[in-house]
């Protein structure tokens, strides 16, 4: 009988356990991406001052793109996707930098 009362416990400890577990990684996206919106808008203010609107606007446009749809994702509480297109968006305004830099290198030669 003892032996029940313990199983009975310890199933119901298991699963307190599995529950608080699935708890904190659900958490780890339910938390907004501040950081990443935040390195985007940086990485295309950057990207802006070395000229990429006129000699890589395809990139900048579409960093752009990506950040503007972070931000309705992040209106909408999809954080992951947010994330997701905020992480995208910094890319592509690294992409930007990169060419309008490498424009810049090929005129000075």
């Amino acid at each position: 009988m003892a032996n029940q009362y313990f199983t009975a416990q310890f199933k119901t400890a298991l699963q307190i356990g599995l529950l608080l577990a699935s708890a904190c990684l659900t958490a780890c996206e339910t938390a907004p991406p501040v950081q990443e919106m935040s390195d985007a808008r940086q990485a295309i203010a950057v990207a802006k001052e070395a000229g990429a609107e006129d000699r890589a606007a395809f990139h900048l446009e579409a960093a752009e793109k990506y950040l503007a749809s972070a931000e309705k994702k992040l209106g909408e509480h999809a954080f992951s996707q947010a994330r997701r297109d905020a992480k995208q968006a910094k890319m592509k305004a690294l992409d930007a930098l990169k060419a309008s830099e490498e424009f810049v290198e090929s005129t000075d030669n």
